[in-house]
């Protein structure tokens, strides 16, 4: 019977019932992860209940325990999928992993995996389904979508396979996912000038609507720090030090589903260091906590009108975008900015070390690291970007 039937390693067979005298006897076949068969019967006093009975007595001989035992070969991908969010959401909860990378996945699971695979049965979910799915993101959509695809269908087959309900991942042998076959282009990254910035800054400083956003300090601390979005967000007064002249970054801010916006801890050892600040910057900064009074160390230095953390896509798109726009500077972002500051940085002599730093990159060269070593403070960035304030104090 065994051999006949060659069921999937923890699944069951089709279930057949047959009334026997005023019930219903329900049986049906379910082979064991050890391979061994077991002949389940259960009587019902209808022909569902008789099923439902036989579907109950197979759960029972699934061993409990382990995260997703219950998965076999035949349960859906939405299934495995859910199961496999749900442990990574209490890891993420933990600290083991970020919530960024939880609000990631959860977010293209839902709206690219979901509808594509849900509703196949794990042992369906082969290299050529996921390979179609892959490639089609890759031409429609971008070269990283495509690789958070295949990450997110390869975790949750390998939650699938320590479940033992599946044998083989299978995203190992699909195409390779280059950046050629993707429609969209990944484009060069452009940054100013130093007199496009001088500039730039000189049309911030005379747009009135852009001062009543606050505008003005908060593009100027973005030069003065060479930071990304969430890090310059997430800075608190604490981490502020006037004497010293420099700030310490030690988070960023991000958006957790069903939390809202809030602060984490850096993933990288380049994550927290300390910035050396232009003189500038500090006075702009001692300046802007004269304004404010007594500040709370605990607050962040740029707050909403609620005084809680700046939400970056209210900032953008009701402040920086029209901004630019009105300035006649529409391809400028944060992360120009970044870039610009970088590449003035290395015009001026900065090192690659010092500029890395600076910028909270790891990647370096193991002599760079052996020899001068990691999250060293310099004062060379803070003095070559010296000139940003220049127009503005001479106004």
């Amino acid at each position: 019977m065994a051999g006949r039937l060659s069921l999937p390693l923890g699944s069951m067979g089709e279930i057949s019932v047959k009334p026997v005298g005023k019930s219903f006897a329900a049986r049906v076949w379910y082979r064991r992860v050890d391979g061994t068969y077991v002949d389940v019967r259960r009587r019902g006093r209808t022909k569902e209940l008789a099923k439902k009975a036989v579907r109950d007595a197979v759960k029972d001989l699934v061993p409990a325990g382990a995260a997703g035992a219950e998965l076999t070969a035949r349960s859906y991908f939405s299934e495995a999928a859910e199961l496999w969010l749900a442990e990574f959401r209490k890891d993420a909860e933990n600290g083991t992993y970020s919530l960024t990378s939880l609000d990631t996945y959860e977010n293209v699971y839902e709206n690219h995996v979901k509808s594509a695979l849900g509703q196949l049965r794990l042992f369906e979910v082969k290299t050529p389904v996921v390979n179609k799915l892959c490639q089609a993101k890759l031409k429609a959509n971008s070269l990283s979508l495509a690789k958070l695809v295949k990450a997110v269908i390869s975790n949750v087959a390998n939650f699938a396979i320590q479940a033992e309900a599946i044998e083989e991942n299978p995203t190992k042998d699909i195409a390779p996912l280059a950046e050629r076959r993707a429609k969209i282009k990944r484009k060069k990254p452009r940054s100013l000038t130093k007199d496009q910035l001088i500039d730039f800054l000189k049309k911030l400083d005379a747009d009135e609507e852009a001062n009543e956003r606050d505008l003005a300090d908060l593009v100027r601390f973005f030069i003065a720090t060479a930071e990304r979005a969430g890090e310059a967000l997430g800075v608190h007064w604490e981490d502020f030090d006037p004497k010293a002249k420099k700030l310490r970054m030690s988070g960023n801010l991000i958006r957790a589903r069903g939390k809202g916006v809030r602060r984490n801890d850096g993933k990288t050892d380049g994550s927290a260091r300390d910035i050396g600040l232009a003189d500038w910057a500090v006075k702009m900064l001692e300046d802007r906590a004269a304004q404010l009074g007594e500040v709370d160390p605990k607050k962040p230095i740029f707050t909403s009108t609620t005084g809680s953390y700046l939400n970056y896509s209210n900032v953008t798109n009701r402040a920086w975008k029209p901004f630019r726009v009105r300035a006649g500077y529409e391809w400028v972002t944060f992360h120009t900015l970044r870039k610009t500051v970088a590449t003035l940085l290395a015009d001026a002599g900065v090192t690659a070390r010092e500029v890395a730093d600076l910028l909270g990159h790891s990647r370096v060269s193991m002599t760079q690291d052996v020899y001068f070593g990691r999250g060293q403070q310099s004062r060379a960035s803070a003095e070559a970007l010296a000139f940003v304030d220049d127009e503005r104090s001479s106004a």
